[in-house]
């Protein structure tokens, strides 16, 4: 299925697809006319909680010496990531994060439109367990004017993430 906006977004449409996502979610992905580049302006656009927008953010985890590997942290548009706690979760000597250039090249997308999949290669995952807190999230579609809805558990799947408490 193509969406006929983005190469970003047909990957990130094949990677749900392929990963399992109920198709009828997969169907309401929106290209909305401004980018949403932040949660708060992703719940105005969708009117929802800003809690339920699903932040993709791209760290850098180091464990010694040697560049950084990246870790993807899916959270709450509540919350702020604590790379202290995620760090010791982890057991990596240090969590930050990463530079757009960083984020583009292991992502494919750049920072505002950071998408759970559809990346190059699958990245590790952390799922804020407070999206479990709701029956439905929003995430973004691989560039800063797509959306779509999805579940905690939906998100786990298809990341194949680790739930956690990142904040």
């Amino acid at each position: 299925m193509s969406t006929g906006t983005h190469r970003n977004v047909d990957l990130v449409v094949a990677a749900l697809t392929a990963g399992g996502a109920d198709p009828s979610r997969i169907g309401r992905l929106q290209v909305l006319p401004d980018a949403v580049t932040t949660a708060a302006a992703a719940a105005a656009a969708l009117g929802v909680e800003v809690g339920q927008i699903a932040n993709s953010l791209v760290f850098e985890m180091s464990s010694g010496e040697g560049g950084g590997a990246p870790l993807l942290v899916l959270t709450s548009g509540a919350h702020r990531v604590d790379t202290a706690k995620v760090a010791a979760l982890l057991g990596a000597q240090r969590v930050r994060r990463a530079s757009p250039e960083f984020v583009r090249e292991v992502t494919g997308q750049a920072i505002g439109g950071v998408a759970p999949v559809g990346h190059p290669a699958p990245l590790r995952t952390l799922v804020d367990r407070a999206l479990e807190g709701f029956d439905e999230v929003w995430a973004a579609g691989g560039i800063p004017h797509a959306v779509f809805p999805t579940t905690f558990a939906e998100l786990v799947a298809v990341t194949g993430g680790e739930p956690a408490d990142v904040a």
